[in-house]
C-alpha cells in the first residue's frame, strides 16, 4: 500500500511539473550583416508547446514595415530554419528586425541583423521587353486598424486599445522614440470581433529621451493595415495631454488669486 501511496505522488508530482513547464522560444539568423542581394538563414529553438502549430515568423525592415511573415514548421526536436531570399529588386539598407512567435506561448524571441548596399548588375546588351500583356494592380486598401493610446499622468503604462477588420493575422507593434531608434516590439491576436488590447511598459534606459513616442501597428504579409499613434515621455513618464487637469490647476491658481486679494482688502481700515 506504501508503495502504490508513493508512486501515485510521484506520477502526481511529474505531471505538476510537466503541466506547469515554461515554454521557451529563442531565434537566430546565420550571419549578423549580409548585402542587399544576399540571402540569409533563420534558425531557432521552441520546446513545449504542439508541434503540429508553425512557428510565426516577422522581419521587419528599416522603415518598420514587415518584409516577410513566414510560417515555419518545426522538427521533432522542436527546430525551425528558414531561408530568407532578398525581396525584388533586393534588401533596402539598413536594420532588420527577426521576431518568433508561437500560439502555444506568450514569449516572443528576437533578434536582428543589417544589410549594406550592394550595386545591382544590369546587363547593357539587353533591351527591356514590353509585356504584350497589362495587368492593372488592385488600388492598395486603406489601413483597417484603428486604435488609441490610455494612460494615467505619471503612470509608466500604456494601454493601446483598438480594432482591425482584418481578424486572422496578428498585428505587430513597433515603438520608436522621439529620434527614430527602436524601443520595443510586441506582438497581439485580435479577438474574434477584431478588437485588440495591449499594455506597453514605459521607463529604463531606453525611454530615457523627452519627446513623442511613435507606436505604430502592422499587419499583413506586407503591413497591408498600418496605422500610428503618438505619446508624449517626460522623465520615463506618460505626460498627460492639456486639458481637464491643466485648466483645473489654472482655476484653483485663480481663485488663490482672488482669496488672497479679497483679505488684503479685508484687512485695510476704514477712513472716516
Amino acid at each position: 500500500m506504501l508503495k502504490i501511496s508513493l508512486f501515485m505522488l510521484f506520477a502526481v508530482s511529474m505531471f505538476s511539473t510537466l503541466a506547469f513547464a515554461e515554454s521557451t522560444i529563442e531565434v537566430e539568423t546565420s550571419k549578423d550583416q549580409i548585402k542587399s542581394l544576399e540571402s540569409i538563414w533563420i534558425t531557432g529553438k521552441v520546446t513545449d508547446v504542439s508541434q503540429y502549430k508553425p512557428v510565426k515568423l516577422r522581419i521587419i525592415g528599416p522603415d518598420g514595415g514587415i518584409v516577410f511573415a513566414p510560417q515555419v514548421a518545426i522538427d521533432d526536436n522542436g527546430e525551425f530554419r528558414k531561408l530568407i531570399n532578398p525581396p525584388i529588386p533586393s534588401f533596402a539598407a539598413g536594420a532588420y528586425i527577426v521576431t518568433a512567435s508561437h500560439e502555444d506561448t506568450k514569449a516572443v524571441a528576437q533578434t536582428q541583423f543589417t544589410v549594406t548596399s550592394q550595386e545591382i548588375p544590369r546587363n547593357q546588351n539587353i533591351q527591356p521587353v514590353k509585356p504584350s500583356i497589362t495587368i492593372e494592380k488592385e488600388p492598395k486598401t486603406t489601413s483597417g486598424i484603428s486604435m488609441q493610446a490610455d494612460a494615467e499622468n505619471g503612470s509608466d503604462i500604456i494601454k493601446i486599445k483598438g480594432t482591425t477588420s482584418y481578424k486572422s493575422t496578428d498585428i505587430t507593434l513597433i515603438v520608436k522614440s522621439p529620434q527614430g531608434n527602436l524601443i520595443t516590439i510586441d506582438q497581439v491576436t485580435p479577438g474574434i470581433n477584431g478588437d485588440f488590447e495591449v499594455e506597453i511598459k514605459v521607463g529604463g534606459a531606453m525611454w530615457k529621451a523627452d519627446g513623442m513616442y511613435t507606436i505604430t501597428a502592422n499587419q499583413g504579409t506586407s503591413s497591408e493595415h498600418k496605422e500610428s499613434i503618438k505619446v508624449e515621455i517626460k522623465d520615463g513618464v506618460v505626460v498627460p495631454e492639456f486639458g481637464v487637469v491643466a485648466s483645473l490647476v489654472l482655476a484653483i491658481s485663480i481663485i488663490s488669486i482672488i482669496i488672497v486679494s479679497a483679505k488684503s482688502k479685508l484687512a485695510i481700515p476704514s477712513r472716516y
